[in-house]
């Protein structure tokens, strides 16, 4: 690279080839580009011949597409192939006019063999123009091939053939004798590699040996991960288990979903309040990030933003991708903060362990397998008014709505559509949906 240029030293981007594709079209020179972009010229006018795009424009004779002869127009010559026959066709309008003459030279273009090395830019309409063969730089099949170059120099492995048949003959007969790859390499610091490698070179199935010869690894299965857990990591920054722990909160909301059938896509998103055990319920006809903002900003719209944020102040969830987007459940309709989402920690349900006691409850009702296509809210709100009116023994024998309409509030629970139940028509029984229906 020139020393005069203050390059970043980065190898291009789709956003650099673009510009070389769109200065290209305008006809400024590898200098100006290379100058703009902080780059050496000579790394622009390698991009360009190294990823140009090759086609064949074929306008030749009027008789003849395919030939590229510079004195296909003026030229008078016939049986240059040499038959026995001859033939009183002139050999320009002949498809084997180019392989045949030993005049043939072929049409080329300046611009094709110093810089720009492409038709870009050029004044002629490709339809004027009579070189038949073409090269135009388009950035984002430059890009494409640029990847794909970096992505095969860094495949395989780094020995030869010969190295590997001789690593070969001393690993697997000691793995078909019991031995491990960190015994084997202990024994044989000649092998120069890593226990990692070997696993490696094991998997791909580079050695005579294989994976089910190892006497421990059979016997290891890969860790699943959920499939609908939360790919962002960015998230959790300020929101994992221990910041929420740190706040020693006395009462806080927990938030999970409930899945139905898996013929049906309709689910349930759940909360439970610690200290009042109420639980709450509602319906979502997608398991996705905007349907929980669906029900959040409804709820907002019900009892107000600033009801809404004392109620559901701090709020405890699994990592599940429906909550990937914390940012747009804590703002609210207005803009103003409402809420603070925090996630428990993989694996460990029972950090919203209150929450999970009442989906027990839930299951009585709507067991697993139940399809939820056939609910309503307004069925959704009647379990939830059967769980909330049976007493519970952490409460002293009272009820959970007796308990919130204490400490929420009338106008709460009526944002909430939960009414009381007679403790003696209290069903938590499948019952309960069957008979309504």
């Amino acid at each position: 690279m020139s020393k005069y240029i203050p390059g970043n030293q980065k190898h291009l981007t789709l956003e650099d080839r673009i510009y070389i594709e769109n200065e290209l079209n305008k006809g400024t020179s590898f200098k100006d580009i290379a100058r703009f972009l902080c780059k050496d010229p000579t790394t622009i006018s390698k991009e360009v011949r190294a990823h140009r795009l090759s086609d064949w424009y074929h306008k030749g004779t009027f008789y003849n597409a395919k030939n590229f002869c510079v004195h296909r127009y003026h030229c008078r010559k016939t049986n240059a192939c040499g038959k026995i026959v001859l033939c009183g066709i002139k050999c320009t309008s002949c498809p084997t006019c180019n392989q045949t003459c030993k005049d043939f030279v072929k049409e080329r273009c300046s611009r094709l063999d110093r810089a720009p090395y492409v038709c870009n830019g050029c004044d002629k309409k490709i339809t004027h123009c009579t070189i038949a063969h073409k090269y135009n730089y388009n950035a984002r099949f430059a890009d494409r091939k640029y990847r794909e170059k970096l992505r095969d120099s860094r495949a395989g492995i780094n020995m030869t053939k010969r190295e590997l048949h001789q690593k070969d003959k001393i690993i697997s007969p000691l793995i078909e004798q019991g031995q491990s790859p960190y015994h084997i390499l202990t024994n044989h610091p000649e092998l120069d590699m890593s226990v990692r490698t070997m696993y490696s070179y094991l998997d791909q199935g580079l050695f005579t040996a294989r994976n089910v010869d190892l006497k421990r690894k059979v016997r290891f299965k890969p860790r699943k991960c959920h499939k609908t857990q939360i790919t962002n990591r960015a998230v959790f920054s300020g929101r994992l288990y221990s910041d929420f722990c740190a706040l020693d909160l006395t009462a806080h909301v927990e938030m999970d979903t409930v899945h139905s059938s898996r013929e049906s896509k309709e689910t349930l998103l759940t909360m439970f309040f610690t200290r009042e055990k109420l639980f709450l319920a509602f319906l979502m006809n997608r398991c996705t990030k905007g349907a929980v903002r669906l029900i959040f900003d409804r709820l907002e719209k019900r009892m107000g933003t600033f009801e809404f944020a004392s109620v559901f102040e701090y709020i405890l969830t699994d990592r599940g991708s429906e909550f990937g987007d914390p940012d747009a459940l804590e703002t609210g309709v207005t803009g103003i903060q409402r809420s603070s989402i925090y996630y428990c920690d993989p694996m460990q349900s029972g950090q919203k362990g209150g929450l999970e006691q009442a989906h027990t409850m839930l299951r009585m009702i709507l067991p697993k397998g139940t399809s939820f296509e056939f609910l309503t809210q307004w069925d959704v709100n009647l379990i939830v008014n059967h769980i909330n009116s049976t007493p519970r023994e952490c409460l002293g024998g009272r009820t959970p709505y007796s308990m919130a309409l204490e400490t929420l509030g009338k106008e709460v629970l009526n944002a909430f559509q939960l009414r009381p139940i007679d403790p003696d028509h209290v069903n938590l029984t499948p019952k309960l949906i069957r008979f309504n229906h």
